[in-house]
């Protein structure tokens, strides 16, 4: 089936969305746990500005705007649209941003908006400034074609990139505000390729924390206290072999492995036998580097089920130019544990700090200081009608199938709607394909990508009666 482009949608994108989107790229929003002065710094609150005028300009008929914002909390935006209908969509995204990261191209930057192509580099634009303007985008799809429409409400938030911290008080407070939806589309999530519509279908859980390893009071000369003195970082390593097999990156501790529903299993066969090595191959591997493993499956279990650590960050280690002879007094570790969808990350933390504290090499001083933690999350099992929609829609706008994978990142407000609104369905996607490197440098949006992204969303919520 050959793909069909939505021309308003496309034109829509090129006048209006591309434009704003590139002044918001150059605004450093960056999210509270990266820059905790934001309100005196003020990024946010141009970024809320920016946002808030374009919407305006864009005069969707009936559509109500309002700001929800109070002391010492992050502003939310919520969007609201009456329907024809009787049933409710929450779609969400938000605007706040993850920090510079070094390493970004020549001729690109975090806040440099830099189109070459289909690609627009920049930090925030695919993760996810997009959203609120494809929305906004979708409503007037929806009012142009004179379509049947649910009620509609959008949530913009700008606290995601730390936990999403304020949004739990705000769908607390003005939840007669929120509604009760019968669909959540959320547009802050991946793609496989670029070729078709993809769905999330689930999300890691996450647990970072501090592992501090303390043997001295100062640094010693090592010539004279190596061997006796044991090092720090040897200690840490030993900490780090109570968590994972250094050999396999299993993690060994106890309750962390978690059965994989046969529904998720099928859809991975689909995407593994759709992706092929490009579940690989789209990370910039170093020369002759190889992935942790051969098989394509195996690999999407290890990054969508299986739980997963990552060292990100370290204290007390000098530069090499600046680092003498001297024995270190300690080690500072930063640990990124991922979790398996349906891991309960208050349990797991608890496991976590007790294993790592417990008995220390030496006596050292070894403590474990979590910094925040989140529950996974997995899909409830999608109705036949919103699959039809979905399928349709797809096959629409790609020519191709849409395809359901899990996600290695969090989304940590994923699982709080999902108690909330227990009785809803989810349409969790985005434009974060291949190479798009959210968080990372040389971020880009693949724009050609995420026009057709919207046509899919545009077309669930004009048939939306029927998702069953």
């Amino acid at each position: 089936m050959q793909s069909m482009e939505n021309e308003f949608i496309s034109q829509f994108w090129d006048q209006q969305i591309v434009p704003t989107l590139k002044t918001y790229i150059e605004i450093p929003a960056k999210s509270p746990g990266f820059d905790p002065d934001w309100k005196k710094s003020g990024h946010i609150d141009r970024a809320l500005e920016l946002v808030k005028e374009w919407i305006v300009e864009q005069d969707v008929e009936g559509l109500s705007t309002k700001v929800f914002e109070e002391p010492n909390r992050t502003p939310l935006i919520l969007l609201d649209l009456p329907g024809t209908h009787d049933r409710q969509v929450l779609m969400y995204g938000h605007l706040d941003k993850q920090p510079e990261m070094t390493g970004w191209s020549e001729g690109l930057g975090p806040w440099q908006a830099v189109q070459r192509g289909e690609k627009l580099y920049g930090r925030g634009g695919a993760d996810d400034g997009y959203a609120v303007f494809a929305c906004v985008c979708a409503l007037k799809e929806l009012q142009r074609t004179n379509a049947p429409r649910p009620h509609i409400r959008v949530a913009i938030e700008f606290s995601e990139e730390s936990g999403s911290t304020d949004l739990p008080y705000y769908f607390d407070r003005y939840a007669a505000e929120f509604g009760t939806p019968d669909l959540v589309i959320c547009l802050d999530s991946g793609a496989g390729n670029y070729e078709q519509f993809w769905m999330t279908t689930s999300l890691r859980g996450l647990i970072n924390g501090i592992l501090r390893v303390q043997v001295l009071d100062e640094g010693v000369h090592s010539g004279d206290a190596s061997g006796v003195v044991p090092s720090s970082f040897r200690i840490a390593r030993m900490l780090l072999d109570r968590i994972e097999n250094v050999k396999t990156g299993e993690v060994k501790l106890p309750g962390f492995k978690m059965n994989v529903p046969k529904e998720r299993l099928m859809q991975i066969r689909r995407a593994g036998k759709a992706l092929g090595r490009e579940v690989y191959a789209k990370f910039p591997f170093n020369g002759r580097m190889l992935p942790a493993a051969r098989d394509i499956q195996t690999l999407i279990l290890n990054r969508t089920w299986r739980s997963a650590l990552s060292v990100t960050g370290a204290g007390g280690l000098p530069e090499p130019v600046k680092a003498g002879n001297v024995l270190r007094p300690y080690t500072e570790l930063k640990l990124s544990l991922r979790l398996p969808p349906t891991l309960n990350a208050d349990r797991a933390a608890k496991i976590l700090k007790k294993t790592l504290e417990k008995n220390p090499p030496y006596r050292a001083r070894v403590t474990f200081e979590i910094e925040d933690k989140a529950d996974g999350w997995d899909a409830p099992t999608m109705k036949p009608g919103l699959m039809r929609l979905v399928q349709e829609a797809s096959r629409k706008s790609f020519g191709h199938e849409a395809l359901a994978m899990g996600e290695g990142g969090s989304i940590p407000f994923m699982g709080m709607l999902g108690k909330k609104f227990p009785k809803a369905q989810f349409v969790i996607t985005g434009v974060l394909g291949p190479g798009s490197n959210a968080h990372g440098p040389n971020e880009f949006i693949h724009i050609g990508y995420a026009k057709k992204v919207n046509a899919c969303i545009a077309h669930i919520l004009a048939n939306s009666r029927d998702i069953g």
